[in-house]
């Protein structure tokens, strides 16, 4: 297992550390990882259109096709899925998405590592730019993004009946692409 791989982090109110890994995603992960999605975005159904939220928490289906199109990666703690979050690659462009993570384990850097590791992916193949789609309504997720270095664009979208905020993170500086 690489250093990549296993992180650690420690919980706020204790010094012991919890330990999880982020690999691959496999053919055998897409009901975790579905049931994962429905998990993590149920308290914001409401605010989803039903288009909306049937794109944003995939079936099992879903999840194999994004699995083929594109890595997704999923962090593990005690054999159970407790994040995830895709790649796709468009032009100059790596598109981040699926990101969710358990809402029971939020607060424990599983977000930050899956975005570390499509960053990671993005300057391995030299591509200049980070980019995601999020909701105004994700609050804690965009100051994430923000603190990552994300900035958002203007170039929101319309889709599914829901307004998509643009975000992208620069990795020009040092990509060489």
């Amino acid at each position: 297992m690489s250093m990549m791989s296993k992180l650690s982090n420690e919980q706020n109110s204790s010094d012991m550390k919890r330990l999880f890994l982020v690999r691959d995603a496999t053919a055998e992960d897409a009901t975790a990882i579905s049931e994962l999605l429905g998990y993590a975005f149920r308290e914001f159904e409401a605010i989803y259109t039903p288009d909306a939220y049937q794109a944003t928490v995939l079936t099992q289906r879903g999840v194999l096709a994004r699995i083929e199109e594109g890595p997704v990666w999923v962090a593990e703690k005690e054999s159970a899925i407790i994040g995830t979050a895709g790649i796709v690659c468009l032009d100059d462009t790596v598109l981040i998405r699926g990101m969710a993570v358990h809402p029971a384990k939020r607060g424990l850097g599983i977000a930050r590592s899956l975005l570390d590791k499509a960053e990671c992916a993005a300057r391995t193949d030299r591509y200049p730019q980070l980019a995601l789609y999020t909701t105004s309504f994700l609050v804690q997720a965009i100051r994430l993004y923000q603190a990552s270095g994300f900035c958002f664009t203007g170039n929101d979208i319309y889709l599914h009946g829901m307004r998509l905020l643009h975000m992208v993170k620069n990795l020009e500086d040092d990509s060489g692409r």
